[in-house]
């Protein structure tokens, strides 16, 4: 299992973004309302370390919740091995994909309290040759989890086209992106469904793009913040600075894209500035300013899910927008004023 510590306090300096990030810090106090944690820190989980995950990255380098009192130290766990950490107590907050969905289905009071990101930057490709789904009838294509997203735009898409996953369509499972691209480069896949940076790099290497899941307007959770309900009732106001200082970790994403990038290139290992770039673009169309959850992105797992009856629930046992509602209205409107209520 891949592990990854990632603690604020050691995190890797930039020269003069390094510089400008202190300066900004300091400033965080004055924006925004004054709230004392309940808990000293914060052990958070991520699925990757790529663009969807950049404003977090950025927000706990630059020290942005050790401002407001509150210690953050991510963890990069598969979505499985997250899954389980968050219902052991082992991890306070999840922040992936399906993972919350599917836990709370099986019975743990587990929810979703913000939306990082709510539309799809998957991209599914074929081998060269292979461009359309029918393409990839009675062949394999590589993917991440079992119930990630990969998996839910593939039942949704082969359903709407006629076929069924497992019967016309095998996929092919890993622990992360980077992995399900192995796969794929190395021929034992005929198609790929992943996020960017690995999107990316699949369309450097010339690739066939089958479906691009952003045009097509796909709502995900991914990442959301996941976490248990009682989590939620005993540390209120921790959870509320964890969230404004995500909210930050956007607004300083979008505003200094070359510092931005410096973080993606420590932590996915990646320096070439063309696919830094272009994985900058991917993740800045889809980081979600207000980061309230929509229900109909729940619902889209639901519909998808071969748990029986799971289509049947409410969408809205999954989620709670109240913490995230209060810090719109005395923070995210501040600091994207005009475009957050």
């Amino acid at each position: 299992m891949l592990k990854q510590f990632i603690q604020s306090k050691h995190a890797v300096r930039f020269g003069a973004a390094a510089l400008i990030f202190s300066v900004i810090a300091t400033t965080l106090n004055a924006q925004g309302p004054t709230l004392k944690p309940e808990k000293a820190t914060l052990e958070v989980a991520i699925a990757a370390t790529g663009p969807l995950y950049l404003p977090l990255l950025l927000a706990a380098d630059a020290g942005y919740f050790e401002k407001r009192g509150l210690r953050v130290n991510l963890t990069v766990l598969s979505a499985t091995a997250s899954a389980q950490a968050l219902l052991s107590g082992t991890v306070d907050i999840y922040q992936g994909g399906t993972a919350t969905i599917h836990a709370n289905v099986a019975g743990s009071d587990v929810i979703y309290i913000g939306a990082a990101v709510d539309k799809s930057t998957l991209v599914l490709f074929g081998q060269k040759g292979i461009t359309t789904l029918e393409g990839l009838r009675g062949k394999a294509v590589a993917t991440t989890s079992v119930g990630a997203f990969g998996e839910i735009a593939m039942r949704k898409t082969a359903k709407e086209r006629g076929m069924e996953i497992g019967k016309d369509i095998k996929l092919l499972y890993h622990k992360g992106p980077p992995d399900a691209l192995q796969t794929f480069v190395l021929n034992n896949a005929d198609g790929l469904i992943v996020t960017p940076p690995q999107t990316e790099m699949a369309k450097s290497k010339g690739y066939p793009v089958i479906i691009d899941f952003y045009k097509r307007g796909l709502k995900i959770i991914g990442p959301g913040t996941g976490v248990a309900r009682s989590f939620v009732q005993k540390y209120p106001n921790t959870l509320k600075v964890f969230l404004m200082g995500y909210l930050y970790g956007i607004k300083r994403a979008l505003d200094d894209p070359r510092a931005a990038k410096q973080v993606e290139a420590h932590y996915t290992k990646n320096t070439d500035p063309k696919l830094l770039e272009e994985s900058y673009q991917e993740g800045k169309k889809v980081w979600n300013k207000d980061m309230t959850v929509d229900g109909d992105a729940i619902k889209l797992v639901l519909e998808q899910s071969t748990v029986a009856k799971a289509a049947d629930l409410d969408p809205r046992r999954f989620f709670d927008n109240t913490l995230i509602k209060e810090v719109n209205r005395d923070y995210a409107s501040k600091i994207f004023p005009g475009q957050v209520k």
